[in-house]
């Protein structure tokens, strides 16, 4: 933790920031924090300031001791270090001292509060070689030197941007820190529970001039992004570019890899791939099984049948079975949309879909979507998956379109104990317009088949069907492959076996 001292926070609490921004007060953050870490600055001002300061360091005595960054790395923290480097971007100044991003050929260090004039600080330009002596610290993750004195030496250097795109969510990503990099083709996901793509401050309590904070994903990891506002304040390219996006856009951002408590990029660049509506960020059915469930996917994909139309609340809702091809089917549960959009997505239809990946009782879903019809078509032909019943290989073909072939109708018990061919709901207490449940066996095993009444009415032909089965019939079946509590597949069609 940082200590500050009583009469340094009061003092931050008057002056206002000079900078990049221009227009905050430093007492709303601490060493180039974000506004999350605000409440820190009033810890740190209890604790104890009787720790004396660092004893200056001569230019000459500085010189002789210039580390690597790896000896830097290497060094425990709250030693004395000394390490050649450059400017990259400047933070902040207030109070003569500043907070710099910096970085040489090996690495990169974040100065935080370096003594430094505004005479000084006027000539720290980007690329600007400087000698600090100062003391390495941690706060939170972030590894910086604080309490530094500089002198500038001869030397020009900008960094490129290092792609860290496919480090993200690894271990290997907290070894670029501080360094300016890139990110590439990320798309940028809802932030707050009204839906936002940006906020704020982190929690969406500030205003105009405040750190923009917002989301963004990748193979179905999500990651929370900052503009920090000392850094790059209202009137700069990047601050209007985030507060133009939106949920769905696509992309590339570089920054400087800041850390709190994990990665929290401080973004200095946006541009958009393309935008919500256009091609991009769309995942491989793959990639979408491997996303954690409750994270944001984007997945092209064609209606094969709608559950059902109704309103709740005055929003429209409905569920669709979907199937990316041939392999790899997703279900759209509770889905917005309006009743005239409803009617136009029709078998075939092909729809960009933006949601998260669910999961309730074993089923796999996508939830709080929203959708795009997009060009193409395409209708699944049945996957005889027979063979499978009763295998961990079944649930590979969940929610696909399958069939069934050479099953026997068994009985179930009705509410009266007698055999049947089928029920009206689960236990039988339904009646005709109800779900239909049924049994049926192939060799020594027995499976439950429902026909939902929201996918297929009563006034359909394989509701009909089922009503019309008797005991020891042999049938084909074809259907989806829903799953509850294992494999519970809601069957669209029911024919005498060939």
């Amino acid at each position: 933790m940082k200590k500050i001292t009583a009469t340094a926070l009061i003092c931050a609490l008057v002056l206002a920031a000079a900078g990049c921004g221009g227009n905050n007060n430093p007492a709303n953050t601490t060493a180039g924090a974000s506004a999350s870490e605000t409440a820190a600055v009033t810890e740190a001002a209890s604790e104890s300031n009787d720790t004396a300061a660092p004893a200056e360091t001569s230019a000459d005595e500085a010189s002789s001791g210039v580390m690597s960054y790896s000896e830097f790395m290497d060094a425990e923290l709250e030693t004395k270090v000394v390490v050649e480097t450059y400017v990259q971007a400047k933070q902040s100044w207030w109070e003569d001292k500043a907070t710099v991003y910096s970085q040489n050929e090996e690495g990169a260090f974040l100065l935080y509060n370096m003594a430094c004039s505004q005479e000084d600080y006027d000539k720290l330009t980007p690329g600007t070689k400087i000698r600090v002596t100062g003391y390495k610290s941690e706060w939170s993750g972030e590894v910086e030197i604080i309490d530094g004195t500089f002198e500038i030496i001869d030397g020009n250097y900008i960094a490129s941007a290092t792609d860290v795109t496919s480090l993200l969510g690894t271990d290997a990503l907290s070894l670029e820190m501080n360094k300016f990099v890139s990110f590439k083709e990320m798309t940028v996901e809802k932030s707050g529970e009204d839906g936002a793509a940006f906020l704020y401050s982190y929690d969406g309590s500030g205003s105009e001039g405040d750190d923009l904070y917002f989301n963004v994903s990748k193979n179905g990891q999500t990651f929370t992004f900052t503009v920090e506002s000392y850094l790059c304040g209202a009137d700069t390219d990047v601050y209007k570019a985030v507060k133009e996006l939106k949920v769905g856009d696509v992309i590339d951002m570089e920054g400087f890899l800041y850390w709190y408590n994990g990665a929290n990029p401080h973004i200095t660049s946006v541009s958009v791939v393309s935008t919500e509506g256009e091609s991009g960020g769309v995942m491989s059915y793959e990639e979408f099984e491997a996303a954690e469930v409750d994270t944001p996917v984007v997945v092209e994909t064609y209606v094969q049948a709608k559950q059902g139309w109704w309103e709740n609340n005055g929003v429209g809702n409905a569920s669709f079975y979907t199937q990316a091809g041939d392999h790899g089917a997703y279900f759209l549960y509770n889905k917005p949309c309006t009743f005239d959009e409803y009617n136009a997505l029709i078998p075939g239809t092909k729809i960009k879909v933006s949601g998260y990946k669910a999961e309730w009782s074993g089923e796999v879903e996508i939830t709080d979507a929203t959708f795009e019809i997009e060009d193409g078509n395409f209708i699944a032909s049945a996957e005889d998956v027979t063979a499978l019943l009763g295998t961990d290989d079944l649930v590979k073909h969940i929610n696909e379109f399958v069939s069934f072939k050479g099953m026997t109708v068994a009985a179930k018990k009705d509410a009266n104990g007698n055999d049947a061919a089928f029920l009206y709901n689960w236990d039988g207490s339904g009646e005709r317009g109800s779900d239909l449940y049924f049994d049926v066996t192939i060799g020594d095993s027995t499976y439950t088949f429902t026909v939902e009444s929201y996918l297929c009415s009563e006034e359909t032909e394989v509701y009909k069907a089922v009503e019309a089965l008797s005991i020891g019939d042999k049938i084909d079946m074809e259907g989806f492959l829903y799953w509850y509590n294992g494999a519970n597949p809601h069957i669209t069609s029911v024919k005498a076996a060939e």
